[in-house]
């Protein structure tokens, strides 16, 4: 086998491994990666949807996880008070709170 491989190319090239940094630089693009595509959006969202949560006021239009549409009729610390129809009032977690709408919104989907 000596005729294909000249020996000292052989050891030549065993003597050669990666270093530590060169394995690792693929790990840490992965990571990297995953912070702006995925880690990164998601805390963005629950920033925006704290900050959603907490500005909820009384008379405001909200849409619910579930696809409630109401308006709002009383605020607590953990749950809203929202009027579905004449008569139909029902208690929400304030997180289940999925959006506000433009006020009149109601109106226009009836």
């Amino acid at each position: 086998m000596d005729f294909l491989i000249s020996s000292a190319m052989a050891q030549d090239m065993a003597a050669q491994q990666p270093s530590a940094w060169t394995s690792l630089i693929p790990l840490i693009l992965i990571v990297v990666i995953f912070w702006f595509l995925l880690i990164r959006p998601q805390m963005k969202r629950n920033k925006e949807h704290r900050e959603l949560v907490a500005g909820l006021s009384v008379g405001d239009e909200v849409v619910s996880a579930g696809g409630l549409l109401g308006k709002i009729t009383e605020v607590g610390d953990s749950f809203v008070a929202v009027k579905l129809a004449d008569n139909v009032t029902v208690k929400l977690q304030r997180h289940s709170v999925a959006q506000v709408v433009p006020k009149g919104t109601i109106d226009s989907a009836t």
